[in-house]
């Protein structure tokens, strides 16, 4: 007992000391806490010995982690390896192809979800159509090269399209981005033999006396190529087309990644061949010299070949009016009698002063001033314009197309407003300069002759022929090609477009606008009856036919566009060269009566011209649009804008 009590230390007697009296009862026995004891034997500690312990666990050696670090960090390096190949060697085409892939997959799987009248993740259809429609409008313009004119076809034929897709590709049209000088120097280095601009032109950047000058800037840039403006050593003005450097290696690439129809695909990779563009420009320059109705209205450029290579054209540099500047077309001519615009009819043009050249050599620090400022015809207030008629712009420019259609087979399939220009003859007659030759198809004489026909039967109301002619090519619906073509509505046919458009439901807005565009589809089919039998040209032929429309319409119908082109389709059934004297001369009496069928044209053309004159509509092509539209809609279109808009 005595061994369990434990002395008292002195902290815990001072404690009880400081404690109150009352508290203090030194009768009372003070407790204690017990505190257990170890008992055993004191062993020092060993390690279990291993027979104890039993059989051990295998170490977790964590190979699925393993094998997946493994495999990312390969995916990484490989990707990455991939990446600057690309980038260094391919121009960033698999990159390029590898975005227009995903986007294909995510553009198909949100139509297969949400394209019906109550979309699940869409507000509407037209909110489907939009975002869409920017998706691939990013894609193109961030892809560039032939993406860029794939974009621009779309946006020429967007009038079978969504209005979303008709708003945001009218966009399409805008100048694309320049390259480098650097990366000029060297496409001409590489296509010349590793000469230097200087060696290959004669040109000085430091304004040596006697070298000619060339500015580094660009004055224009396309898809595909930008133009430099050049002066020669002898005098001559150049423009130097030099096509993008990383065209050549993208090329395959984005036509493997479209997956065009073969025919377009050989269309658009020749015109990356400044060699056939060459070709193209001096044969149409042959056929319009041969041609006694457009010899002296029509210019061609001449192409300089010794300066010339499959990736590098110099052609003659031409000054005029861009056909889309209709103000400077129209205003009074101030340049002074008997005297033509700059450069007309091939004229030289007057040099750029050698003090000027050095001054902009040596004090900018951009250098895209040499080029001389010709604007002296429009006046000391720079208010006038060439003076010219529209009427005989358009005609000339119309029937220009027309004999490439109908009489030569050679067809330029670019002819917007850019690639034209129009000058001032000292005659006071328009010149109407065609450049960029670079997209033409060629048409067999049998196909040539048979779309002559089929235009002489659409302005005759010859149902039978243009059946026939259309089944040769594959199409069941004749209405809607011909009213496709005529781009106003036939109504020489038998009906069957409007009444297939009067089936359509009265029900809601949504639900109709889903069925209207289900119909469309089926009618795209059906005009499409034999795909084998139908003639690829007709792609490019449509797109000529469209732009020469957006031009009237542009200029505000001046002239009859269906007459002009129905009268060269009748008369070069007559002047054709593959024809027999024989069948020229029974198509030159069958062309005597068509001439008078087309005066029933005359009467609606001289009547919408007399409603747009009391400011009751905007001419002959507005009114055939307006026509369009309606029946249009009524398939599910809607044609919301002008061809050249934005």
């Amino acid at each position: 007992m005595a061994s369990w009590i434990m002395p008292l230390c002195s902290r815990c007697l001072r404690a009880a000391s400081r404690a109150p009296r009352k508290d203090l009862d030194i009768r009372k026995p003070y407790t204690f806490v017990r505190r257990s004891i170890q008992t055993h034997q004191f062993q020092p500690f060993a390690p279990p010995s291993p027979s104890s312990l039993g059989k051990a666990a295998p170490a977790k050696t964590y190979r699925r982690t393993r094998r997946w670090t493994r495999r990312f960090v390969y995916l990484t390096i490989g990707t990455a390896v991939v990446y600057a190949v690309d980038t260094q060697f391919y121009a960033s085409s698999i990159t390029r192809s590898a975005r227009t892939f995903r986007l294909g997959v995510l553009v198909a799987i949100d139509y297969k979800i949400n394209f019906r009248p109550n979309p699940p993740l869409a507000d509407s259809i037209t909110a489907l159509h939009a975002r869409n429609a920017q998706r691939l409008f990013d894609l193109l313009r961030a892809n560039g090269g032939l993406y860029l004119k794939i974009g621009q076809a779309i946006a020429m034929q967007s009038a079978v399209l969504p209005p979303e897709f008709q708003k945001i590709f009218a966009k399409m049209f805008d100048d694309a981005p320049q390259n480098s000088w650097k990366d000029v120097e060297k496409v001409i280095r590489e296509d010349f033999g590793g000469r230097s601009p200087e060696e290959v032109f004669g040109v000085s950047f430091e304004g040596a006396p006697g070298m000619g000058v060339m500015e580094r800037t660009a004055k224009a840039s396309a898809s595909v190529a930008q133009v430099h403006w050049a002066r020669l050593k002898d005098g001559r003005e150049v423009a130097v087309k030099v096509q993008k450097r990383e065209i050549a290696q993208q090329v395959g690439w984005d036509l493997w990644a479209f997956n065009l129809v073969p025919y377009i695909s050989e269309r658009l990779l020749l015109e990356t061949d400044f060699v056939n563009e060459a070709n193209n420009s001096e044969n149409m320059a042959k056929l319009v010299a041969n041609e006694p109705r457009l010899r002296g209205k029509v210019y061609i450029p001449k192409v300089y070949r010794e300066l010339s290579s499959h990736r590098v054209m110099t052609a003659e540099w031409i000054e005029g009016v861009r056909l889309w500047d209709k103000e400077a077309l129209i205003a009074p001519w101030k340049g002074g009698r008997r005297q033509g615009s700059p450069g007309c009819a091939g004229a030289p043009l007057d040099p750029p002063s050698h003090e000027k050249v050095v001054e902009v050599l040596h004090h900018h620090e951009v250098q895209d001033k040499i080029k001389p400022d010709r604007t002296w015809w429009k006046g000391a207030d720079g208010s006038g314009g060439l003076g010219v008629s529209l009427p005989t712009v358009m005609t000339t420019m119309i029937s220009l197309f027309s004999a490439q259609m109908f009489l030569w087979g050679s067809v330029h399939c670019d002819p917007h407003p850019g690639n034209i220009f129009i000058r001032r003859l000292p005659s006071g007659q328009p010149e109407l300069v065609l450049i960029d030759h670079g997209l033409y198809i060629t048409l067999p004489p049998e196909f040539r002759h048979q779309y002559c026909l089929f235009w002489k039967s659409l302005m005759t109301f010859d149902n039978k022929t243009l059946g026939e002619i259309v089944k040769k090519w594959g199409i069941n619906n004749a209405d809607i090609f011909a009213s496709a073509t005529l781009m106003r509505p036939y109504t020489g046919g038998d009906s069957s477009t409007s009444n297939s458009i009067r089936g359509l439901s009265k029900a809601e807005e949504a639900q109709r606008a889903f069925e209207m565009q289900q119909k469309m589809r089926k009618g795209i089919r059906d005009i499409l009856g034999d795909e084998k039998k139908w003639p690829r040209e007709l792609i490019f032929i449509g797109r000529n036919l469209r732009i020469v429309q957006g031009n009237n319409q542009f200029l505000g119908s001046p002239v009859n566009r269906i007459k002009i082109t129905g009268n060269w389709a009748s008369r070069s059934l007559v002047d054709s060269p593959d024809l027999s004297w024989s069948e020229k001369v029974a198509n030159y009496g069958r062309h005597l009566i068509f001439r008078l069928v087309l005066f029933s044209s005359d009467v609606v053309f001289y009547t919408a011209k007399a409603r747009q004159f009391f400011g009751f509509g905007g001419g002959m092509e507005d009114d055939m649009e307006a026509q369009m539209k309606k029946v249009a809609h009524d398939m599910g279109i809607e044609l919301n804008h002008s061809v050249f808009e934005g």
